[in-house]
């Protein structure tokens, strides 16, 4: 699994969920201006990454299932 191209790239996604919702959960705590400025920015990166990420889960599950065989 580990050498699963489509498999990486599901893990590649899912981390980069992971980091935008990091970096602004960080920018939220923080505050300030920048916050004030690039929340709602961040907040539709991460939905738009993570539309990404769900879609590849279910093809990944949908070719490990047979594809359509």
């Amino acid at each position: 699994m580990a050498q699963d191209p489509l498999f990486i790239l599901v893990i590649v996604a899912v981390l980069i969920v992971a980091g935008i919702m990091l970096f602004g959960v960080g920018t939220f705590g923080k505050g300030g201006d920048f916050n004030r400025k690039n929340a709602n920015k961040i907040m539709r990166y991460r939905i738009g990454a993570q539309f990404v990420a769900v879609c590849l889960i279910l093809f990944y599950v949908w070719m490990r299932r047979g594809g359509g065989n």
